[in-house]
């Protein structure tokens, strides 16, 4: 009976601690992120293979952002290729004064915003200045670090935006925007770098 005891409070332990590590990060108001993300287009690239996907680069890019939200995926045709995504913020979007009043969730591919009004800031706001991204890691490293990250972070961000597609049919195109919405409008982000930053 003791034994179970012990395995008991050893899994509560487990657990306790796993939520704290992924509890959300807290910051004073103000923006933290001035800058918003950097792009430069590709006219022409020779696609990268990552198993049974054939990657296209359509642009360069690189952002440092605040962790707005993360989901996990273990399902589906691209889950082995992406296996998160990371709902970025950076302007008004990092202001933790403006992200109190906002309500953030993500499922299915998608991100999505609530508020109660007056909106804190217009919906045009939100849109260019946060993205829904599917995080592609370009190898073991990359998707380590990337499940280190918490709703909070800060990090920075490198690699490229990727169209993908496979002998089996498979398609999924990448954004090159940051001012579109709906289906389509998420980026697909090839990531090279990630630098998670000290709180």
């Amino acid at each position: 009976m003791k034994k179970v005891l012990y395995i008991g409070l050893a899994l509560c332990a487990l657990l306790f601690w796993r939520d704290w590590n992924r509890r959300e990060i807290i910051h004073p108001p103000g923006i933290l992120v001035h800058e918003p993300p950097r792009q430069q287009n590709l006219q022409a690239a020779e696609p990268l293979l990552q198993g049974e996907f054939r990657l296209t680069p359509r642009a360069s890019f690189s952002l440092r952002a605040r962790v707005l939200s993360r989901e996990n995926y273990h399902w589906g045709a691209e889950s082995d290729l992406s296996p998160m995504d990371l709902a970025l913020g950076w302007g008004v979007m990092s202001d933790q004064q403006v992200l109190d009043r906002i309500t953030i969730t993500q499922g299915t591919r998608w991100y999505f915003t609530r508020y109660e009004l007056p909106a804190p800031i217009p919906d045009a706001s939100i849109i260019s200045n946060s993205s829904n991204m599917h995080m592609v890691p370009a190898n073991s490293w990359v998707r380590k670090k990337l499940k280190e990250i918490r709703r909070g972070d800060l990090v920075a961000l490198r690699g490229s935006l990727v169209d993908v597609g496979s002998d089996s049919g498979f398609t999924w195109t990448t954004s090159l925007s940051r001012n579109d919405t709906g289906n389509g409008s998420c980026e697909i982000f090839y990531v090279e770098h990630v630098n998670i930053e000290k709180h």
